[in-house]
């Protein structure tokens, strides 16, 4: 049995305002905590659910087929909202769902390669059968490359010097799993910067970004989200670093505000006024919540609703 815990849960299912006929998308499936609160609340609706995982969708297609059979299950990043979505017969939907992040499971399974607490392969592919895996990242980026994603995915102060001694130690061998590279990480810092958090934290957040080109896809499928949502229609986002976060407030305002070039006008006309509205800045974990799921304790929920068509 798989033991998961969503984070926010009630708080991003309740945000979605959900109509029992609506059409709904789950852009991050994983083992079907929020699937399954939506199509509990779907009886005459439809749920579609985005995941590379094959692991995962196979388990959560057992998982929700307990409680109807309106849902399907899509093999593919979310980026391709639209399209996939345009295959399935949809142009419009009610509601969409984005869980950001890397899964509990995923983190718990040894061979998946994301966690630094235990020893894998060198991978952190969401998407199982792609070819390009951390191992590639650790063992083929330049030392510019590798100070760039530490420094700008990881937000790592030491990017510099733990890239020097990567490329230091990959001129004798391969660096082949997480806990050789751990080590490599905490050679390059200093022992005073290892008392607050894990040292490899941010390091193996960046590489894992990369990756799965976490931050590109996700602008992508904010943009073609907002553009297939019915008025009346919400997306939640759930996110878990600030890097997200900043995309996710970034985009909403961008299309919840009137345009800067005419904002001071005395009279802005209805085609010039914002098709959408923001419902929630930043709701984070309740006092019970972080007491329960230590995983939830970074996490931020934003929600915006369409709210005309022109």
């Amino acid at each position: 049995m798989i033991l998961h815990k969503s984070v926010l849960l009630k708080e991003s299912i309740d945000s979605l305002n959900i109509k029992d006929n609506g059409i709904y998308v789950d852009c991050t499936l994983g083992y079907a905590g929020h699937s399954s609160e939506i199509l509990k609340r779907i009886p005459n609706g439809h749920l579609y659910a985005f995941d590379q995982d094959e692991y995962a969708r196979n388990y959560s297609r057992d998982k929700l087929s307990l409680i109807s059979d309106n849902f399907t299950i899509i093999a593919s990043n979310f980026a391709n909202i639209k399209e996939e979505l345009v295959k399935e017969g949809i142009e419009k939907v009610d509601g969409i769902l984005f869980d950001l992040g890397v899964s509990s499971v995923q983190l718990d399974y040894d061979d998946r390669g994301f966690s630094f607490h235990k020893d894998a392969k060198l991978d952190m592919r969401m998407d199982t059968s792609s070819d390009f895996s951390a191992y590639d990242v650790v063992n083929s980026y330049s030392y510019n490359d590798l100070v760039r994603i530490f420094r700008d995915y990881g937000e790592e102060k030491y990017a510099s010097s733990i890239a020097k001694k990567i490329i230091e130690y990959r001129n004798n061998k391969s660096i082949e799993t997480t806990l050789e590279l751990v080590d490599i990480i905490k050679s390059g810092m200093p022992v005073k910067a290892m008392r607050d958090s894990h040292p490899a934290r941010r390091v193996f957040q960046a590489i894992r970004i990369e990756v799965n080109k976490e931050l590109e896809v996700l602008e992508i499928a904010l943009k073609d989200s907002l553009d297939i949502l019915n008025v009346g229609g919400r997306i939640a986002v759930i996110t878990f670093h600030s890097l997200e976060d900043k995309i996710v407030k970034k985009i909403f305002k961008e299309y919840s505000e009137v345009d800067s070039k005419i904002a001071k006008l005395p009279y802005i006309p209805e085609e010039y006024l914002p098709k959408y509205q923001i419902i929630e800045k930043g709701i984070v974990p309740s006092k019970e919540e972080l007491e329960e799921n230590n995983r939830s304790r970074s996490s931020r929920l934003r929600v915006i609703e369409k709210i005309k068509d022109w």
